[in-house]
């Protein structure tokens, strides 16, 4: 299958540090892979309403639901470019993952194991200087990854806080120029062993 990268742009503002970061690191992706970006607050879902033990399971076909759930399905690597917001994921991200759930039971789609082997990665800024702070969102993209069986290919971290500002984490930018040419793992629960 041939890389399908989708961004999912979970800020709050346009442009931000965290969407700049990401697009230093897609700017060194080999020519003619394929790159979608989508803004989850110019295209936000509603509210997750979870249907778990209900019947009425449908493929959503119309909306910003129906065009995230393609383009994930359409993907080999889904990015999750969010800021750090309160030691996690934004708001847009958390309930963009938690559709996941929903996906799951998707009739004529086994979204489990399409998505199994795909690679999940992340990108943030924190305003931090300690990236310790970040665990919590590595952790949720981490344990996401694992619960899919997905490979894990880590988070680029930037340092920021006023629009811009992560231009100026030289660190940042020089991880952005590798981040994606690495083999990623698949992804494990922290209490699975070797």
């Amino acid at each position: 299958m041939t890389r399908r990268f989708l961004f999912v742009l979970g800020s709050s503002r346009s442009d931000g540090n965290t969407e700049l970061l990401a697009r230093r690191a897609a700017e060194q992706l080999p020519e003619g892979v394929e790159q979608q970006w989508i803004d989850l607050a110019a295209h936000p879902l509603p509210d997750f309403e979870d249907l778990r033990h209900d019947s009425d399971h449908v493929r959503p076909t119309q909306g910003n639901v129906a065009l995230l759930f393609d383009a994930t399905l359409a993907a080999t690597d889904v990015v999750i470019a969010s800021p750090l917001y309160w030691y996690s994921v934004s708001a847009h991200v958390k309930r963009y993952l938690d559709y996941w759930s929903g996906w799951l039971r998707t009739p004529g789609v086994d979204f489990k194991a399409t998505m199994a082997g795909r690679t999940l990665w992340g990108v943030t800024v924190l305003a931090h200087e300690e990236q310790e702070v970040a665990d919590p969102l590595v952790g949720t993209l981490s344990n996401s990854a694992a619960y899919m069986g997905m490979r894990f290919g880590g988070v680029l971290l930037g340092n920021g806080s006023k629009p811009g500002d992560v231009l100026n984490d030289a660190e940042a930018l020089t991880r952005a120029k590798t981040f994606f040419a690495e083999e990623a793992p698949l992804a494990r629960f922290p209490y699975e062993t070797d």
